[in-house]
């Protein structure tokens, strides 16, 4: 079977490179393809050039959750951000849909650890922020009502975010989100300041939102057992600069047991790609 990226390569620019998102989209697949192809990318010149990514290659299948994993200050983030068109790579291509990522895009939708919400904004005018900039929220405004109802916010639509806990302002967050219909959406620890018991339960949650709506999903987490409870695969990163040491396969049915013995061996197989296996 000939590759995304091969077919991308021998489209050039006469647009036959966009066949195969027309073949995902005629099956009814809401998620986005991405193909991370010989992503390396640094800071800085000469001496001072810092390489955080180093030949990395990687597909999302479209509506698939994919988690990574790896050493704080690796390069996850990193990757996360060229992903989203946030920054380009120094080498390789990265694609959605067979077509190269040079810019941001309200298809690809990022929510970050902290929920950054507009405080002098009531709930639901701060999920309307991307309608309102794309000029369509007045033909729109039942998206927004449907993306509270999504993530179990409907009751608190006129409250303004100091008044909400904060796994409901990371609600918020997603909600803004997914009224965007997001074909991936890219999350770069976003629960990572929850408390244990909130973050258990939004876990769940987002595994949740992400069977209903199937968009793609691409998440950093340092979390071992949050990327094995909402993904499908988890990639290992080495130590900076990133490359893939490891993937595994959680071949598991959703809504999964936190206490499964499948769960358990994977928890041991990703501590040890990532040298943490001796106290466990």
């Amino acid at each position: 079977m000939v590759s995304v990226v091969e077919r991308w390569k021998a489209a050039g620019t006469d647009g036959r490179a966009q066949q195969a998102a027309a073949e995902d989209d005629a099956q009814g697949l809401a998620g986005a393809r991405i193909d991370i192809h010989g992503v390396s990318h640094w800071f800085g010149h000469g001496n001072e050039r810092l390489q955080v990514l180093d030949d990395v290659d990687l597909n999302v299948a479209p509506g698939e959750f994919v988690a990574l994993l790896g050493p704080s200050g690796c390069g996850k983030s990193t990757l996360l951000r060229l992903v989203a068109g946030l920054d380009q790579p120094a080498a390789g291509a990265i694609l959605q849909d067979g077509t190269p990522i040079t810019e941001p895009d309200p298809s690809r939708i990022v929510v970050f650890q902290d929920p950054t919400l507009y405080p002098w904004r009531r709930v639901w005018d701060n999920v309307a922020l991307g309608l309102q900039a794309q000029g369509i929220l007045a033909q729109q405004r039942h998206r927004v009502d449907d993306a509270l109802r999504r993530v179990g916010l409907e009751n608190f639509a006129r409250a303004f975010p100091h008044q909400l806990s904060g796994g409901m302002a990371q609600r918020v967050a997603l909600a803004r989100a997914l009224v965007n219909e997001p074909r991936l959406l890219v999350l770069d620890e976003p629960l990572g300041k929850l408390d244990s018991l909130t973050r258990l339960a939004m876990q769940s949650d987002l595994a949740e939102l992400w069977q209903r709506s199937r968009f793609s999903a691409l998440l950093v987490t340092h979390d071992v057992e949050e990327a094995l409870f909402l993904a499908q695969r988890v990639i290992v990163f080495s130590q900076r600069p990133a490359r893939i040491a490891a993937e595994l396969r959680v071949d598991l049915p959703y809504p999964r047991h936190r206490g499964d013995a499948r769960l358990t061996a994977l928890r041991h197989q990703a501590l040890s790609h990532l040298g943490l296996d001796a106290s466990w």
